[in-house]
Protein backbone atom coordinates (compact mmCIF):
# COMPACT_ATOMS: atom_id res chain seq x y z
CA UNK A 1 0.00 0.00 0.00
CA UNK A 2 0.73 3.48 -0.87
CA UNK A 3 1.83 5.54 2.51
CA UNK A 4 0.84 9.59 2.12
CA UNK A 5 1.72 11.83 5.25
CA UNK A 6 -1.16 14.63 5.48
CA UNK A 7 -1.16 17.55 7.81
CA UNK A 8 -3.30 17.45 10.20
CA UNK A 9 -5.73 20.61 9.02
CA UNK A 10 -6.35 18.94 5.36
CA UNK A 11 -8.86 16.33 6.39
CA UNK A 12 -10.66 16.93 3.48
CA UNK A 13 -7.60 15.62 1.55
CA UNK A 14 -7.15 12.85 3.65
CA UNK A 15 -10.55 11.73 2.90
CA UNK A 16 -10.43 11.55 -0.71
CA UNK A 17 -6.86 9.71 -0.37
CA UNK A 18 -8.16 7.34 1.20
CA UNK A 19 -10.73 6.64 -0.83
CA UNK A 20 -8.36 6.27 -3.70
CA UNK A 21 -6.60 3.63 -1.27
CA UNK A 22 -3.69 5.53 -0.14
CA UNK A 23 -3.06 4.77 3.77
CA UNK A 24 -2.63 8.34 5.05
CA UNK A 25 -0.35 9.14 8.35
CA UNK A 26 -1.12 12.60 9.86
CA UNK A 27 2.10 14.55 9.88
CA UNK A 28 2.56 15.49 13.44
CA UNK A 29 6.47 15.46 13.94
CA UNK A 30 9.09 14.53 11.38
CA UNK A 31 9.47 10.98 12.82
CA UNK A 32 5.83 10.79 11.28
CA UNK A 33 7.24 10.62 8.05
CA UNK A 34 8.68 7.19 8.58
CA UNK A 35 8.32 5.62 5.10
CA UNK A 36 6.04 7.70 3.49
CA UNK A 37 6.31 8.44 -0.22
CA UNK A 38 4.91 11.86 -0.40
CA UNK A 39 3.69 14.65 1.76
CA UNK A 40 1.04 16.66 1.87
CA UNK A 41 1.41 20.09 3.57
CA UNK A 42 -1.06 23.36 3.60
CA UNK A 43 1.67 25.82 2.90
CA UNK A 44 0.16 27.70 5.66
CA UNK A 45 3.24 27.26 8.24
CA UNK A 46 6.61 26.82 6.45
CA UNK A 47 8.23 25.30 9.40
CA UNK A 48 5.59 22.33 9.78
CA UNK A 49 5.80 20.04 12.63
CA UNK A 50 8.87 22.42 14.05
CA UNK A 51 11.24 21.44 11.29
CA UNK A 52 13.25 23.80 9.72
CA UNK A 53 15.19 21.05 8.10
CA UNK A 54 14.49 17.50 7.38
CA UNK A 55 16.13 14.11 5.75
CA UNK A 56 12.68 13.61 4.06
CA UNK A 57 13.93 12.30 0.90
CA UNK A 58 10.42 11.92 -0.48
CA UNK A 59 7.51 14.34 -2.51
CA UNK A 60 6.32 17.43 -0.51
CA UNK A 61 3.10 18.80 -2.06
CA UNK A 62 1.79 22.23 -0.88
CA UNK A 63 -1.55 21.99 -1.22
CA UNK A 64 -2.27 25.91 -0.81
CA UNK A 65 -4.60 27.28 -3.64
CA UNK A 66 -5.88 24.02 -4.29
CA UNK A 67 -8.59 21.45 -3.49
CA UNK A 68 -8.86 17.78 -2.63
CA UNK A 69 -9.10 16.42 -6.17
CA UNK A 70 -6.35 18.45 -7.41
CA UNK A 71 -3.31 17.54 -4.48
CA UNK A 72 -4.71 13.58 -5.25
CA UNK A 73 -4.13 14.15 -8.68
CA UNK A 74 -0.63 15.67 -7.68
CA UNK A 75 -0.15 12.65 -5.76
CA UNK A 76 -0.92 10.09 -8.50
CA UNK A 77 1.61 11.71 -10.10
CA UNK A 78 4.37 11.82 -7.99
CA UNK A 79 3.07 8.36 -6.60
CA UNK A 80 3.55 6.60 -10.09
Amino acid sequence: MKRVGVEGTLSDVKGALQDKGYEVIELKQEEDLGDCGCCVISGQDKDVMGMATTNYTGSVINAHGMNAEEICQQVDEKMA
